[in-house]
């Protein structure tokens, strides 16, 4: 295991020749800082290396999609098929944490090679042992999943901070990265069941003003924090994966958890 303060750098270009191991779920909005009484807007994308189709809404899909401003959550107000799904008004300055959890969907795995190769990429190598271990098909299984995605947004000067929300899994940001001094790296935690998750893979996602992508690991230290070199003016999507065995009763045999955060520095 590489130590938390160590990474890996590569480009996305690298890697789209390769075989395709994930598709990342994550919140884009239109303007990571938008001017009090202005129109709010931001997508729901899933994809790869920072680059995705836009979602449209859908309720049955959703389990949770709010906005906490200033210490008070409201749902999103949002109609059947909406793009971009969220639609609301900047009506009181302040950071925005957007909060959007689907409801959990399945996969089925025709071939052992492409569920080992997701696997293995979100930092799960034993993945063959713990399969085998259960003594389960190699083709034809399920797996379970559920995105927990957040985005910072600034309205008007943006001060405020995140919190956690209750997601199963999920980022914190522990600084605003519209109102702090961010030349030490965005310093983050990242929770599972509301606790510290330790040692953990964290992608990151950093898109430049070209849009053109870079993509960095990074380890959790053993207080599930990591800080996150940025640069002013870049965009990122930070991802991480719990893969846990899934529910007896869920028709799936492997369960997945996605924790993701995107903000934007000014």
């Amino acid at each position: 295991m590489l130590p938390h303060s160590v990474f890996i750098a590569f480009t996305a270009f690298c890697l789209v020749a390769g075989p395709v191991l994930s598709h990342e779920f994550w919140i884009e909005p239109a303007e990571y800082q938008v001017e009090t009484g202005a129109a709010l807007e931001a997508d729901l994308r899933n994809g790869q290396f920072f680059s995705g189709s836009r979602q449209a809404y859908f309720s049955k899909r959703t389990a949770r999609f709010e906005l906490t401003q200033n210490g008070r959550t409201t749902p999103v107000t949002a109609r059947m098929g909406d793009i971009p799904a969220l639609q609301a008004a900047a009506d009181q300055d302040g950071l925005i944490v957007v909060v959007h959890q689907t409801e959990p969907t399945t996969l089925t795995y025709n071939s052992w090679d492409k569920f080992q190769s997701f696997a293995e990429h979100k930092d799960f190598p034993d993945i063959r042992a713990r399969h085998e271990a259960r003594g389960l098909p190699e083709a034809d299984f399920v797996e379970t999943y559920t995105r927990c995605a957040k985005s910072l947004i600034a309205v008007g000067p943006g001060s405020g901070m995140d919190a956690e929300t209750g997601m199963e899994t999920e980022f914190v940001a522990l600084a605003n990265p519209y109102t702090h001094d961010l030349s030490n790296g965005f310093p983050v935690k990242l929770l599972y069941q509301g606790k510290p998750r330790p040692d953990a893979q964290v992608e990151v996602f950093d898109r430049n003003l070209d849009k053109e992508v870079t993509v960095t690991l990074l380890r959790t230290d053993e207080d599930g924090r990591v800080v996150i070199p940025v640069t002013e003016g870049h965009e990122y999507l930070l991802d991480a994966v719990v893969l846990r065995e899934a529910q007896p009763d869920s028709g799936a045999v492997w369960e997945t958890l996605w924790a993701a955060l995107t903000f934007k520095v000014p």
